[in-house]
């Protein structure tokens, strides 16, 4: 087995790629190379974990953190999301969330499933506000750089100066590769907490027991990041951007549904279900159930990512496939609408 005191290609050109966008360069020995983002997401929680341990979670979030923490006996703890703000962090429900037992602020931008984009100025005092409270962040960007609003994708190792990060990331979602699961754990940390002996053993440690990705994906990746042409990245934000002018058009025809943020990254939406206007519907999840059932559409209900009575919608489609998808939606509303509202 290879040390890390020897520099993989692979590690390198991750460290390379990252600091295109950071105001100091990283090394090879801050990169560990993972599974996919889940395994990147699951050793994140592992080597934080200890007794009365506690971590700060999104709602609405990515359920796997979630899942992670159970598994390893760390308390969640959620934080809100607020939707008048575009579902900007609620940093006075942080505050009063942390304790002295919190392990990390773990943070998904762009959001999943929002569609949120942070600005430079929030993901600052998001920064700040870890600093204050005295813990890490956990910045989950596997979708980093799908951003196609307002807001340019930014990434939190820019504030590494200001409190330590840990960055996630992966190739399946910028190069549209979910299946070869390759992600990665960097430590995004420029003043050096992370270069402790006891921290860098264990989590060296940790990464000696698990699996990697095969070794010709990991094999492929320097040329992947050193060589795509800029025109596949702007063709997928153009087709990203499209696709959500598309949902949000069509889900404002549906009269039971509601978007209150146009998506500005990633490749979801939320979307507001109003149970009032539907007979038949108990919740979320029945509607998904029964769409599904129905109309051979699928779509996570709300509840999954910590949202009742709201529906995740994802976008990464053709875009004929998603049209006839939200018309088939509009349909399933409309057979279950109340009776007062189809005369109308």
């Amino acid at each position: 087995m290879k040390s890390r005191s020897e520099s993989d290609p692979i590690q390198r050109a991750i460290a390379e790629y990252l600091s295109r966008d950071l105001p100091y360069k990283l090394s090879s020995h801050d990169v560990f190379i993972t599974c996919g983002c889940t395994q990147a997401i699951d050793v994140s929680v592992a080597i934080l974990a200890r007794g009365g341990a506690n971590i700060l979670l999104p709602r609405p979030g990515f359920p796997i953190y979630e899942l992670c923490a159970a598994f390893r006996q760390v308390e969640v703890r959620h934080y809100d999301l607020l939707l008048e703000k575009g579902w900007e962090v609620d940093l006075d429900s942080v505050k009063a969330l942390a304790d002295h037992n919190t392990v990390a602020l773990v943070i998904i931008n762009p959001g999943n499933p929002c569609g949120n984009v942070y600005s430079y100025n929030h993901l600052e005092k998001i920064a700040e506000t870890a600093k204050q409270i005295g813990t890490i962040v956990i910045a989950d960007e596997v979708y980093g750089h799908l951003a196609f609003g307002s807001n340019p994708f930014v990434p939190m190792g820019v504030f590494g100066v200001i409190v330590p990060v840990i960055t996630l990331g992966s190739l399946s979602k910028r190069w549209i590769v979910p299946g070869w699961r390759l992600g990665w754990f960097v430590t995004t940390d420029p003043s050096g907490t992370f270069k402790n002996p006891k921290v860098v053993e264990r989590i060296r440690k940790y990464f000696d027991l698990l699996g990697g990705p095969a070794t010709f994906i990991q094999a492929a990746v320097p040329r992947i990041l050193n060589q795509t042409e800029e025109s596949f990245f702007k063709k997928t934000i153009d087709d990203l951007r499209l696709n959500s002018d598309i949902c949000f058009k069509e889900i404002e025809e549906i009269p039971c549904m509601f978007c209150p943020h146009k998506p500005e990254g990633s490749m979801t939406m939320i979307v507001k279900l109003n149970l009032l206007l539907l007979e038949d519907i108990n919740d979320d999840i029945d509607f998904c159930f029964k769409l599904a059932k129905e109309e051979s559409v699928i779509i996570l209900p709300g509840t999954t990512v910590g949202l009742k009575d709201w529906l995740r919608i994802t976008f990464a489609a053709d875009p004929s496939a998603l049209v006839e998808g939200l018309k088939r939606v509009k349909v399933f509303c409309q057979r279950h609408a109340k009776k007062w509202l189809k005369q109308c």
